[in-house]
């Protein structure tokens, strides 16, 4: 039993289309991560840092404020991505 190493042909089959995504796509994927993990890093940060002799501003909690406002940025990111995909105007 031998095999033959050349294909014998190759059955045409369905054309393969790449489109590309819509406008505002990664831009949503994009905040919503930078708005999940902003918080997140920020407490990280912040417990990495420890806890500081300085009564007025720990490093705990100005690093998670930091965090938050990197997250809001990470909404606005994403708010900003759906508009656009909204205001897309192709044809499905």
């Amino acid at each position: 039993m031998s095999t033959d190493p050349e294909p014998r042909g190759i059955a045409p089959g369905r054309q393969i289309r790449l489109e590309p995504v819509r406008p505002g796509t990664w831009l949503i994927i994009g905040g919503a991560v930078i708005a999940a993990l902003g918080p997140l890093l920020g407490f990280l940060v912040g417990t990495m840092i420890g806890i500081t002799d300085d009564d007025d501003l720990d490093a705990i909690y100005l690093s998670l404020f930091s965090g938050i406002v990197v997250g809001g940025l990470g909404v606005g990111m994403a708010l900003l991505g759906a508009r656009r995909m909204l205001r897309d105007r192709r044809s499905d």
